[in-house]
């Protein structure tokens, strides 16, 4: 079955699919849970209640719309663009994260997220 979630942000959401991994899998059993979004570049990024291991596979490289979790911080991550230690046409995060999801629709970054943002995060209504 496939999981999909919703990431609000006030009145602006975005619809995601998480992969088959163990930390998608470690998310999924968190949902639902709710923070203050921080941005670093193009990556808005806030605390979850998830601790999950560097899993084999972890990407040093992402791509704009991944979702991904940073073991250093706890934190989950969306991917829109280049953060301030990307390279010429590549998106980098701070240190290694395990992409367990993708956006799936717009990837655009909704224009009113802030630092200090609230968002919450739920498993989507069928």
């Amino acid at each position: 079955m496939e999981k999909k979630i919703t990431i609000a942000f006030g009145d602006a959401a975005l619809s995601a699919v998480l992969f088959e991994t163990p930390t998608a899998q470690t998310v999924w059993d968190a949902l639902p849970f709710s923070a203050e979004v921080q941005t670093w570049g193009d990556e808005l990024y806030f605390a979850v209640p998830v601790d999950a291991a560097l899993e084999e596979g972890a990407c040093d490289v992402v791509q704009k719309g991944d979702l991904g979790y940073w073991p250093s911080g706890s934190a989950f991550c969306i991917f829109f663009g280049p953060t301030p230690v990307s390279r010429p046409g590549e998106i980098r995060p701070a240190s290694a994260v395990n992409v367990f999801g993708r956006l799936a629709g717009d990837m655009s970054v909704p224009a009113e997220i802030r630092p200090g943002s609230p968002v919450a995060v739920t498993k989507a209504e069928r």
